[in-house]
């Protein structure tokens, strides 16, 4: 059978950096508090021409680099994101267009934090339904962009960047032992949209408006919901949390990574963690700890990897898959 591998990673940050210490000057908050609620200590913050589009160009470049691929290699760009250029056309089409890429198709998928997840899901549904043999899969945010920076419960949180993976099509046995997209899991509930949601829009103020959440209440759904898209994906594929070699989850929120690993009776030294150095990225976030852990030589070749988020809407979803 055709399964989706993974050809090729790239990530891209913001040159500012923006250190807890640096926070302090500006809202009414502290490095200690930051750490010990969140686990972030520093976030990259997008400067003036840094775009999300710029962004997923560069982590794009990097991945087709890493693939030894060029832009004609390629079929379908998919980019995960809630913060794109403009309201329309796509930034998917945006980077198509920079990459110097005329032919395929380009688009976006806004899934918010989950929107990593729900964009490789679909790649995967279009290379094995002969769509595509080649999709190159971005997460790319600019969320300090939504961000309200007098709310000290929010702005603290965020920061942003981009990641991207070439996924292609290759002949597989078939088995749990294959490499590439072994299943996807995806969730939403739109009951509890009030509880993450930003409050404008076109159709609604005719502004961007800013990010809003209940935190407490988000947190309480979070490890639930991270744990049921888990569970099914071991049910789908016969695996349990003893075949996992890394969890590469949603960089959020360090209590709720070791929550939801500690649940599902994961050890916390085979979940990669970058949460600490990037704060929440969104759909960013996913392909920038791959990109990390990848790149320090954690995961290699034939690793089985699992990939969960969980975000506004809500939204949550998981994607397992063998290196």
């Amino acid at each position: 059978m055709i399964r989706s591998v993974v050809r090729g990673l790239g990530a891209s940050l913001p040159k500012r950096v923006m250190t807890n210490s640096e926070m302090e000057k500006t809202v009414d908050t502290s490095d200690e508090w930051i750490v010990q609620r969140t686990g972030i200590r520093q976030r990259h913050i997008a400067g003036e021409g840094e775009t999300t589009a710029s962004l997923g160009e560069a982590a794009a470049r990097a991945a087709l680099d890493n693939a030894g691929l060029t832009p004609a290699d390629l079929d379908v760009i998919i980019v995960a994101t809630s913060t794109p250029d403009n309201t329309f056309p796509a930034t998917a089409v945006n980077i198509q267009n920079r990459l110097g890429m005329h032919h395929g198709a380009a688009f976006d998928m806004q899934a918010v934090c989950s929107g990593f997840i729900f964009a490789v899901a679909t790649a995967d549904a279009y290379i094995r339904g002969g769509l595509a043999r080649r999709v190159l899969v971005i997460g790319a945010e600019t969320f300090s962009r939504l961000l309200d920076w007098n709310d000290r419960t929010t702005c603290v949180l965020f920061g942003d960047g981009a990641g991207a993976i070439i996924l292609e099509g290759q002949e597989q046995a078939g088995t749990t032992a294959d490499r590439g997209v072994l299943t996807a899991q995806l969730r939403s509930d739109g009951a509890h949209r009030e509880k993450l949601y930003v409050d404008g829009g076109p159709s609604t103020t005719g502004t961007v408006g800013h990010l809003r959440m209940e935190g407490r209440e988000v947190f309480k759904h979070a490890v639930g919901m991270i744990t049921d898209v888990i569970e099914a994906a071991f049910e789908a594929t016969g695996t349990t949390a003893e075949d996992l070699d890394w969890l590469v989850p949603h960089q959020a929120n360090r209590r709720i990574i070791d929550g939801s690993a500690r649940k599902l009776g994961i050890p916390l030294e085979k979940v990669v963690v970058t949460v600490d150095l990037h704060g929440n990225t969104s759909a960013a976030s996913i392909p920038l700890a791959l990109s990390v852990a990848a790149a320090d030589g954690r995961i290699k070749k034939g690793d089985l990897v699992l990939l969960e988020a969980m975000g506004g809407g809500f939204t949550w979803g998981s994607v397992l898959l063998r290196w």
